[in-house]
């Protein structure tokens, strides 16, 4: 418990003990004052009983005060309670949606991601199919042309020679 809050609590000690002994005091007083006065028995009995009378109405008046601060305590504390019940779930309804709303983005994003990896995929298939047809053709064609080369080679390779066996 901090200082402050045990300050309050011995404040409002101090301050009910503070009534409460005045208010005793001032019952015993007055009975003293009453009982110790010269007074005939009748005239003491009548103030004894106006002073009760007063000592009651005191203490109705009192008790009616504090039961209309402790209804106003209590009204308050429900009010306060009832706000901020409402505003927490306010809040947590709040981020709640946020949530949802986030993870149905994410599952949007995750989606369009894993349909552009297919697309993707699908567009390098066909390209390596393209790349291996064109070397393919690349290599026949070399080919054509190295076996072209060849035969000329071999053929100029024949002239030469016969060429020579000529000669």
């Amino acid at each position: 418990m901090s200082e402050q809050n045990q300050t309050n609590e011995k404040d409002g000690m101090n301050t009910k003990d503070f009534i409460i002994g005045t208010f005793i005091g001032g019952l015993i007083g007055a009975s003293a004052a009453l009982l110790l006065a010269p007074k005939p028995g009748k005239e003491l009995r009548q103030d004894i009983n106006e002073q009760a009378k007063v000592a009651r109405e005191r203490t109705a008046d009192w008790t009616s005060q504090a039961m209309e601060r402790g209804n106003q305590f209590a009204s308050t504390a429900r009010e306060s309670t009832t706000s901020f019940a409402r505003s927490v779930s306010d809040q947590s309804t709040t981020l709640l949606d946020k949530v949802k709303d986030l993870a149905r983005s994410v599952r949007r994003d995750m989606e369009e991601l894993t349909e552009s990896a297919d697309n993707l995929t699908d567009d390098l298939d066909g390209i390596s199919e393209e790349i291996a047809a064109s070397v393919k053709k690349e290599v026949e064609d070399l080919q054509r042309s190295v076996e072209e080369l060849v035969r000329e080679v071999e053929l100029k390779e024949k002239m030469n020679n016969e060429l020579i066996n000529k000669e």
